[in-house]
């Protein structure tokens, strides 16, 4: 009889419990969700990066160096702008290196940690293919 009344005492205490660790692992798992998204988009900006490099080695014009980085990226929405992309030297002289430069805002999904941050990564190649 005694053992009965201890579990009704105990009876909202796993309720309490949840209420109290469900806030902890909502922001765990948002955390996990807004970091898996960032890695998604650096992985992206780099082979971009490392595209544009490529062509600008390879054909030595911006123009199409900027859009082979763009067309690189197809899965980052909003898409890269080419004002986001930072090319020097202009041009490419045989022997030398051409670094290609993304600088892109990310929108985080949730907000919980900041607005934007900004993503950055560089592609390097050796002119003259």
């Amino acid at each position: 009889m005694k053992r009965l009344r201890i579990r009704r005492d105990e009876r909202g205490a796993a309720a309490i419990e949840f209420a109290l660790i469900l806030p902890i692992l909502l922001v765990l798992v948002l955390g996990i969700v807004e970091f898996g998204r960032a890695y998604n988009v650096q992985i992206s900006l780099s082979n971009a990066a490392r595209e544009g490099a490529r062509s600008m080695a390879i054909h030595n014009s911006v123009t199409d160096a900027r859009a082979a980085a763009i067309g690189a990226a197809p899965s980052i929405q909003p898409a890269i702008a080419a004002s986001q992309i930072t090319i020097s030297p202009s041009s490419c002289a045989s022997g030398g290196t051409v670094n290609v430069t993304i600088r892109y805002p990310l929108e985080l999904l949730t907000g919980f940690f900041e607005d934007t941050f900004e993503l950055t990564s560089v592609g390097v190649m050796r002119c003259g293919g």
